[in-house]
């Protein structure tokens, strides 16, 4: 299949956000009254979906709007942008140079998502839809696509939660799970996504591979790519 439109989401993703959501995790329970989350229960609670998840931690669905908000604020507050992952970079940087339209859909807010990856990587998107439900995804996914005018089946969704599948699914578009975030890989496997990424280097040949790339150009970096892996 041949993608046009790339839309990742970022924290888990692209960000490496989780060691900051442990951290402030506990303090956010307390303040909203909901389960804490022990040291020792994290590996088993990347295997749950959003839902097993919330209900888990005894998470009210009309407290969700006001939890999503408060976490937000405090990303915000916090003084240093939220790193990304080693590779995102040089990523990014050669599927927009090949011709892919790259997108972020998140439930973080722009800002945030800017400070991040700083003016010359937030230039490779074109369209950003942030702020987005825990469970708002997939208009979120539709509303890129027809902002991109590229059909559903041209779009391929990345993400690290079941809920990114599931919304992608929802939206009529592929699924790419990577395995370096949040949720676990064998979790995320269950879902029978098109793609599944072990780590960030996998990401532009595999979609070299299944995509015939638009110009002239693509093509001379799709064999530079290839070159510099062989010697």
């Amino acid at each position: 299949m041949a993608y046009k439109l790339v839309i990742f989401d970022f924290d888990g993703t692209l960000a490496d956000t989780f060691p900051w959501f442990t951290a402030v995790l506990n303090d956010v329970a307390a303040r909203y009254r909901f389960r804490r989350v022990e040291a020792h229960e994290v590996d088993g609670l990347r295997g749950y979906s959003a839902r097993q998840l919330l209900d888990h931690l005894g998470i009210k669905p009309w407290k969700l709007p006001f939890i999503a908000r408060h976490m937000r604020r405090l990303a915000t507050d916090d003084g240093e942008p939220a790193p990304l992952f080693p590779g995102c970079d040089a990523m990014l940087r050669e599927l927009s140079a090949a011709g892919f339209v790259l997108a972020i859909v998140s439930s973080n807010t722009e800002r945030n998502i800017r400070r991040a990856l700083g003016p010359e990587l937030s230039a490779l998107f074109s369209h950003f839809a942030c702020g987005a439900g825990l469970f708002g995804k997939a208009a979120k996914f539709r509303q890129i696509a027809r902002r991109a005018g590229v059909e559903h089946d041209l779009c391929l969704c990345i993400g690290d939660e079941i809920r990114d599948g599931e919304a992608a699914r929802e939206a009529g578009m592929a699924f790419g799970a990577v395995g370096w975030g949040f949720t676990s890989p064998a979790a995320l496997e269950a879902l029978a996504p098109e793609f599944l990424f072990a780590d960030r280097g996998e990401i532009v040949p595999r979609l070299f591979a299944g995509t015939l790339p638009a110009s002239a150009a693509a093509e001379r970096l799709m064999h530079g790519i290839q070159a510099s892996r062989d010697n």
